[in-house]
Formats: C-alpha cells, sequence, structure tokens
C-alpha cells in the first residue's frame, strides 16, 4: 500500500509542479516521459530553453533534501532519458536545462535551476 500512496503523492507533486512553471511562463510539453533509460517528470520548455524537470515530494528532510535525493546515479538516468528524448523529438543542440522542484506538504514549490549538469 505504501507504494501506491507514494505513487499519488507523486503524481499530485507533479501536478502542484507544473501549476507553478505554467505561472512562472513555462511551456509545459511532456509529463512522465518514459523511455528504456528512465523518466522525466516534466519537459518544459522556458523561452529557448528546453528543460528537464525532475519532481520530488517532500514531507520533511529527515530523508535529506530533495536535491539531495537527485544523487549522481539518478542524474545519469535523467541525462540519458533526456538525450533520448531530444534524438526522439529531432531536436539538434538545443539549449538544455535539468531543474529539481520539491514540493512540500503545504503544496509550496522550491524550485532549483540548473541543479545539475551533463558532464562534458
Amino acid at each position: 500500500m505504501s507504494g501506491l500512496f507514494s505513487r499519488i503523492k507523486g503524481q499530485a507533486a507533479e501536478r502542484v509542479a507544473c501549476d507553478f512553471l505554467k505561472k512562472a511562463g513555462f511551456c509545459i510539453l511532456a509529463n512522465n516521459f518514459r523511455s528504456r533509460f528512465g523518466e522525466i517528470d516534466i519537459v518544459a520548455r522556458q523561452g529557448e530553453i528546453l528543460v528537464f524537470v525532475e519532481v520530488k515530494a517532500r514531507s520533511s528532510s529527515a530523508y535529506g533534501t530533495a536535491f539531495e535525493t537527485v544523487d549522481r546515479r539518478k542524474q545519469q538516468k535523467i541525462i540519458r532519458t533526456a538525450l533520448f528524448y531530444l534524438s526522439r523529438k529531432s531536436l539538434d543542440n538545443p539549449y538544455i536545462r535539468f531543474d529539481v522542484i520539491a514540493v512540500n506538504a503545504n503544496g509550496q514549490c522550491f524550485h532549483i535551476p540548473d541543479a545539475f549538469c551533463p558532464e562534458e
């Protein structure tokens, strides 16, 4: 049952994050984009920048902050999935960015733009 609760909580956090991004002027292109490499919660556009967003629902920081839970292994999965997205959409060399949004129990969003970068 806890897996189902976590999934429902995650989906609610993603809806809150989408609303937050829309109000900030982002255009949402995709939700829960999946590939064999992993999943990206939100793909959005902010002006000329394509933004891949990881959303974390946090009721407390007892198990680490949202940023801390997006460790190097998770970042690599997101990066590989983003590259797959770019190739599937035939997007050559767009400006891209990787953000993290933490949504707390009150529905507040904490946005970390440029949370991580692919290694050169």
